[in-house]
């Protein structure tokens, strides 16, 4: 079993979970200065995403596992990312596939499902790593703001 420490932010929640999984998908980057990464190639991705709450929901999850798995797992694992046009296009830099954009994605889909939840769990943070020694790690401005708020 692989164990790793992520580096995460202070927080105002009692509770904090991290979920580690991995999803394989294809992409490419279509701008000119992607170099090689304009050509279609795959990653497997190694997802971490870290939820915070102060409430548990009525079976004493903060959410469950599995489920915030799938809700990842369904979307992208054997994709072209590229072809998801809900999520990414070819157009806007914003929304190319890159690393940055795809941990962005993550967070997006699981911050969205969290908000439907009665106790409002809060995505933390989501670790991407695309390559053995490449990665990204989003965090929400909302949680930026909070340590500034902290400071004051």
């Amino acid at each position: 079993m692989l164990q790793q420490i992520y580096a995460i932010p202070p927080h105002p929640y009692t509770y904090e979970l991290n979920k580690d999984f991995h999803f394989s998908a294809a992409h490419y980057i279509p701008h000119q200065e992607a170099g090689k990464c304009q050509q279609v190639h795959g990653h497997t991705y190694f997802v971490n995403v870290t939820i915070g709450g102060n409430e548990l929901d009525a079976s004493g999850f903060l959410i469950n596992f599995t489920f915030l798995k799938k809700l990842i797992h369904e979307q992208f694992d054997h994709q072209m990312l590229n072809d998801q046009t809900k999520y990414f296009n070819n157009i806007d830099a914003a929304y190319f596939p890159t690393t940055e954009v795809v941990a962005r994605t993550i967070y997006d889909i699981v911050q969205a499902h969290l908000d439907t939840l009665h106790h409002r769990p809060q995505c933390l943070q989501i670790y991407l790593r695309e390559t053995p020694s490449s990665y990204c790690i989003y965090r929400p401005k909302k949680l930026l703001n909070w340590q500034q708020e902290e400071q004051v």
